[in-house]
């Protein structure tokens, strides 16, 4: 019973399973593109809003041309009431609804403040937030052209004016998300859950469906060699197939969607190889504890959105149950999401997620030692072999 026919035993089991190879290969290029596709554009532009002017003079349809003029909204209708508005949204025909007040052009000449109302679908919080963002910048600078026109007519310096119309500037300078965009602020880490998802699932396969053979009475090399030793090649063979996918997503997948990269490849390769053993070695015992290999997927899968929300990169960390971010600790795809977003998208040192890789590598000799127990356990209470095979 050598390593070399242990090896070639446990590939063959991997090659030859069907819906392992799908779930690794078709599901890691499938979901590469899939997943990204509906955010391609970043961020919603062009949303479409109802215009309510109850002022109708040349001030406020100079508003509603310079809020048409921003890329976060398109004025698509006009409304006389703002009854008609609202049925327009709750229809569907628009996504929000800018509604300027009686007497907005006298307010602004007099220096008082008119209010603005504005109003967008909720459900959707990027197209609530852009058609906001593009009301409120049309407004402030229209607020701010008349103020400098006021300081003007007193008497102050055009130039000056213009420079000095507020106490405070701001310079927002996105720092980790340059674009703004959603390809950058999540796919990354999602990349990184579809790689712990997927082979989570392919290695449950395997040992969910070499268990019901075993409990069927019969038997194969799983239980020909050690439960180390088993454990051990499992984790390579599977490792060595992770490498090249783990590769194209941080490198192909991220150079086509222009995603940042600034990690070393010795540091990706560092926090890789305990993620991808640790993920192995959680899916040997799934793999043990399931009845059916069926069963695999459907856990796997069900626990994918609580993952997504409670890894801390949707979610703030902060505002989540503490019981529910230690129960996230549990599941490798929590600090290698943490570490390689760091390393990769934020530019930090290696010593800065030291704490994630140390996770990952009490997770590998953990589960690996649970994963050998239960291993052990099943030949101890097993039926008699009456086949090899």
């Amino acid at each position: 019973m050598s390593w070399r026919a242990l090896f070639k035993f446990e590939l063959r089991a991997i090659f030859t399973n069907q819906s392992l190879l799908f779930t690794v290969f078709g599901g890691v290029l499938i979901y590469s593109f899939l997943y990204p596709q509906p955010y391609i554009k970043q961020l919603p532009r062009e949303q479409q809003i109802v215009v309510v002017n109850l002022d109708n003079t040349q001030l406020s349809r100079q508003l509603v041309r310079m809020v048409d003029a921003t890329p976060q909204v398109k004025v698509a209708a006009h409304a006389g009431a703002l009854a008609e508005a609202k049925t327009m949204i709750n229809a569907g025909e628009v996504q929000g609804l800018l509604l300027i007040p009686d007497h907005f052009n006298r307010d602004l000449l007099m220096g008082k403040s008119p209010t603005l109302a504005y109003a967008g679908d909720a459900a959707y919080f990027l197209v609530y937030g852009t058609i906001v963002e593009g009301l409120a910048n049309a407004g402030g600078t229209m607020g701010a052209q008349a103020k400098v026109a006021r300081m003007v007519m007193g008497g102050e310096n055009l130039e000056l004016a213009a420079d000095h119309y507020t106490a405070i500037k701001l310079n927002a300078q996105p720092v980790f998300n340059p674009t703004m965009g959603y390809i950058n602020y999540v796919v990354p880490a999602v990349f990184v859950l579809i790689l712990h998802q997927t082979l989570l699932i392919a290695v449950a396969l395997l040992g969910g469906g070499q268990g019901e053979y075993y409990r069927a009475g019969h038997t194969g090399y799983w239980v020909q060699y050690p439960a180390w030793r088993v454990l051990l090649v499992r984790g390579i063979c599977f490792t060595l197939i992770y490498i090249p996918l783990l590769m194209y997503y941080f490198g192909f997948s991220f150079e086509y969607y222009g995603i940042s990269r600034l990690a070393s490849i010795y540091h990706l390769v560092l926090i890789a190889v305990p993620f991808l053993l640790a993920v192995i070695f959680l899916g040997m015992i799934v793999g043990q504890l399931i009845p059916r290999r069926e069963l695999a997927t459907v856990v796997v899968l069900l626990s994918s959105l609580p993952l997504v929300f409670s890894a801390g990169f949707i979610w703030p960390v902060e505002m989540i149950p503490d019981g529910i971010v230690a129960l996230a600790q549990l599941a490798p795809s929590t600090p290698a999401i943490n570490a390689f977003l760091r390393l990769n998208q934020m530019g930090a040192e290696f010593n800065q997620v030291i704490g994630w890789w140390g996770q990952l590598w009490v997770q590998t000799v953990v589960y690996g030692v649970i994963a050998t127990w239960l291993i052990v356990r099943v030949k101890r209470r097993g039926k008699t072999p009456i086949k090899l095979s």
